[in-house]
This record gives C-alpha cells, sequence and structure tokens, in this order.
C-alpha cells in the first residue's frame, strides 16, 4: 500500500504558499453556469474525457505535495480532514468534489468538465478504463475487486429513512455512509481500503460523486426532511487545507455550487450479478446471514468511568475477526442492565413514534442542555457499542471484505427478514484505517434508537454479530483484531 508522501504538519505549512500561486476560481455563485454531471458511460464518449484525462496527469506530475496543483494535494485534504462517522459527512464531501471539479478545469484548461459519477447500482463492475493497466493509463490503481456488488445496499431508500442528519433516528447520512459507502471502499480495496491512500484512486471521486448524486435525488422526495436553509445547523465553514474553506450553506443543495445530475432517481433495486456462472441477486444487509453467527467467549470487561461523559457498561477484550462470521455476549451486571433499561426511558429514542422525537428543529438536542451536563456516572441518554484499540493486519489492511455488524439477533431461525431491524454497521479495512488515523484506534456505533426500537426486556447481555462479507478475492486469516469492545452509556449527543 502506498502511504502519503508528506506529514500533516508539513502538508500544512506548506499550503499557505501554494494557495498563494493557488489557480483555482474564487468560489461565486455568479461564476459558472449550471453543470450537469453525467455518469461515467456517457461522460466517456463527450469532448471532456479527453480533458479529464489530461488533467488528471497534469497534476500527477506535479511532485510536491504542498502544490494544490499536484494530486497528492488532493489526497492528503481528504486524509487529513474528512469527517466519518460524525456530522456533515456529505456536505464536506460535496464542497470537496466542488473545489476538486474546478482544479480539473483549470488543470486541463476546459472550462465544460463536469466530474462523472459510477453508478454501481446500475454498473456494479468497475468500468474498464479504470482497469485498463496500459502504461500511462492515469486512472490505473491496484485494487482488490472489480466488482462492487457485495457493498450494495437499498436500505437508505426506504421509506422510513425521513430523517436527513447523523444522529437522528433512520438518517440518510448514516444509512448511506454504513452502506454503500464504506463497504465500496472495503470490497474494492488497494487505495480505497486506506484513509490515508484512498483519494489517489481516480475511482474515489467517481465512488463519492456518486454518493453525492444519491443525496441529492433523496432530498428531492417530498417526505425527507432536510434542515431548512435558515437552520443554524448551516452556519460555519468547512476546512480543506490551511486557508482553503467554504462556507456550509453553499453545499446544503446542488444549486449553491452550480451543477446538477443527468439522472436525479435513487434506485429501485439492486442489480443482478453474474458470479462463477451463477446470478445472485443482492440482498439488503443481509448477504450470507441465515441464522446468528455462533457464539464465542471472550474475556470480559468490567462496567467502568471512561470519561466525564462515558460510563462503560461491561466489555470483551481480544476480539480477532477471520473468515468467519462470529457473535460474541456482553455480559452486562444488574446494575449496569438497570442503567442501561433507564437510559433508553429517557434517550431521544423514548417515543419512538415520532421520528424526530429528542430533535429540536431538525438538529440532535444537546443532553446537556436537557440534563445540565450530568456526568457519565449518572447515567446518559445515548447507548454507544464501541470498538476500541482497532487493528488490521498487513494482508487486512488491502481489503476485498467487511463485516456487518448486528446487535441482538435473533438466537435461531432464519434471521434474513429482521436483521435490518438489528443492523448497526460496517467494520473492515477502511473503517479501521479511519478509526486509527482520526480517533485513535476507536469507532463506535449509536445503537440508541436500534435498541429502543427493539423492545429490549432482557439486558442480561448484548449480543453482538459481525457477519463476514467478501468480494471475489479477499484477505484471509486473522484480518482485523479488536482490542476491546464494550457497550458504553453517554451524555454526548451523537
Amino acid at each position: 500500500m502506498a502511504t502519503t508522501s508528506t506529514s500533516r504538519r508539513a502538508f500544512v505549512q506548506g499550503t499557505s504558499a501554494a494557495l498563494a500561486l493557488a489557480t483555482l476560481p474564487r468560489l461565486s455563485v455568479a461564476q459558472t453556469p449550471t453543470v450537469i454531471r453525467l455518469e461515467w458511460q456517457a461522460f466517456k464518449i463527450t469532448p471532456q474525457y479527453q480533458s479529464y484525462l489530461s488533467a488528471i496527469q497534469r497534476m500527477k506530475s506535479f511532485t510536491s505535495a504542498s502544490d494544490n496543483r499536484s494530486w497528492q494535494y488532493w489526497a492528503n485534504i481528504h486524509a487529513n480532514y474528512c469527517p466519518h462517522s460524525k456530522a456533515y459527512f456529505l456536505a464536506w464531501h460535496r464542497g470537496l468534489l466542488s473545489l476538486y471539479e474546478k482544479q480539473l478545469r483549470t488543470a486541463s484548461g476546459d472550462s465544460k468538465i463536469a466530474h462523472p459519477y459510477w453508478d454501481y447500482y446500475t454498473y456494479p463492475i468497475i468500468p474498464s478504463e479504470f482497469t485498463d493497466k496500459a502504461t500511462g493509463n492515469p486512472l490505473y490503481t491496484p485494487r482488490v475487486n472489480t466488482s462492487a456488488w457485495p457493498a450494495l445496499s437499498m436500505t437508505p431508500f426506504g421509506t422510513g429513512v425521513t430523517n436527513f442528519q447523523f444522529g437522528l433516528n433512520n438518517a440518510f447520512e448514516t444509512n448511506l455512509e454504513n452502506a454503500p459507502h464504506d463497504p465500496v471502499h472495503d470490497i474494492i480495496g488497494g487505495y480505497l481500503a486506506d484513509i490515508a491512500t484512498a483519494a489517489l484512486d481516480p475511482l474515489f471521486y467517481l465512488h463519492h460523486t456518486n454518493l453525492d448524486r444519491l443525496w441529492n435525488a433523496w432530498s428531492r422526495r417530498s417526505t425527507s426532511r432536510l434542515p431548512a436553509a435558515t437552520n443554524t445547523y448551516w452556519n460555519g465553514q468547512f476546512t480543506y487545507a490551511s486557508g482553503l474553506t467554504m462556507s456550509r450553506s453553499l453545499t446544503r443543495t446542488v444549486a449553491g455550487l452550480n451543477y446538477d445530475y443527468a439522472n436525479d432517481n435513487m434506485p429501485t433495486g439492486l442489480p443482478p450479478q453474474a458470479q462463477q456462472g451463477r446470478i445472485i441477486r443482492v440482498q439488503a444487509q443481509v448477504t450470507a446471514l441465515q441464522v446468528r453467527p455462533k457464539l464465542r467467549t471472550f474475556p470480559a470487561t468490567p462496567g467502568r468511568t471512561v470519561s466525564s461523559n462515558r460510563l462503560s457498561l461491561g466489555g470483551l477484550t481480544t476480539i480477532p475477526l477471520d473468515n468467519n462470521s462470529i457473535s460474541a455476549g456482553i455480559p452486562l451486571q444488574s446494575s449496569s442492565a438497570n442503567a442501561l433499561r433507564d437510559a433508553l426511558a429517557t434517550s431521544p429514542a423514548a417515543d419512538l413514534s415520532n421520528p424526530a422525537a429528542g430533535a429540536a428543529n431538525g438538529q440532535a438536542q444537546s443532553p446537556a442542555a436537557s440534563q445540565g451536563g450530568g456526568q457519565a456516572k449518572n447515567a446518559g441518554r445515548y447507548v454507544k457499542l464501541v470498538l476500541d484499540g482497532l487493528n488490521a493486519s498487513p494482508a487486512g489492511q488491502a481489503g476485498g471484505y467487511f463485516y456487518n455488524i448486528y446487535v441482538n439477533l435473533p438466537p435461531s431461525g432464519d434471521v434474513d427478514a429482521v436483521g435490518p431491524m438489528h443492523f448497526a454497521g460496517t467494520i473492515g479495512a477502511f473503517e479501521v484505517s479511519v478509526a486509527v488515523h482520526h480517533a485513535g484506534g476507536k469507532k463506535e456505533f449509536d445503537i440508541t434508537y436500534l435498541l429502543a426500537s427493539l423492545g429490549v426486556t432482557d439486558l442480561s447481555q448484548v449480543v453482538v454479530s459481525f457477519s463476514r462479507i467478501n468480494g471475489l478475492n479477499a484477505a484471509q486469516g486473522n484480518v482485523v483484531s479488536i482490542g476491546e469492545m464494550r457497550v458504553e452509556l453517554g451524555t454526548d449527543a451523537p
């Protein structure tokens, strides 16, 4: 795996000087007319295709990572500043794509370039232009798999997904990041499997442009609730590099950045995919999950105060993830079980008849405001599943696999039908790299609404299942290790 060629400090220090010479157009709503972004199959037969190739080749010719004209500069922006598993995941990336698109125009001298997208719900195989190993092809990078089909899910487009932002029940942003965003990075692998190198693969930008298109399509649905333009959610700015920012308000809609998409429709189904001579219909979030994976036993850790606003109810240590799917039960002492029950009764999920319960003006309410900033020892309003001490083996870092994570699956019977109700998120090479790069090896999943919606009565243990999903090529053996998996209560909002 390649790594970024500069440290974050060197990158930031060099950015100011580079921006003084930058050729990026100034951000202005009135500056350019609206352009239409096309799907790759349509884009590659336009005159802009050659301009696009020329732009990437030129950007790769600049070797200094502190030069905003270089390919590495843009990869480092993503590695150092991108928000994952937190607010503004979609909006921040929308701004990045707009800035990158303008840099392509500058590098090529073609003002008509509109960045293409890869619609893997229609064409799950990577376009052949990206897999051609011909010398000098600027679109080629080594990858583990060429098909995205195991990563796809229809969950973000369900009729019940009416909220938008991270932290709310059935939020589109959270669902879309869970799948297909993370699993596409995992399954395709190669550069995409590591946050430090993901944006070195030109396919990264097509992947995120498609996610942006799907957000645009979802936001135009009559039942979708996007925070209003006047909502404080859009106050402030996004940072992309030292001296390079964008107002959040510009990213609320595609109109704010002067582009639209040729196809504004959400997918209506998943594509059939040929594999080894068989036709497989991909199922949403239940691929290869028919019964709950077998329980394995791991050393338990007791409940303890983790921080001023977090309380661990109990956990397990030294959990390896390999080729197999597994389940693990986190035991809860009676005091921890009671604290969890109390938290669910007072959490924003207490009234699931209102999908926006606990939210004000489309935003998650601060627990400090509602509880006077109480300490974790006084319980909390949010329940987190925390994977700490995450690490990927050298083989596991290349990707080609991921695990769907479920909480409290039924112990017997066919669980395909109920699997989505228990789904918490995914973990794979990409998610591990993000956790290590940005959070000291820790990743957490908010399971407040999940547990509340299941109406849990037996809280003597929380069973977490890891369902292994493979691409045609996948790393073997122990690929991911979890130092500690625990259930936490927090007074901090998602």
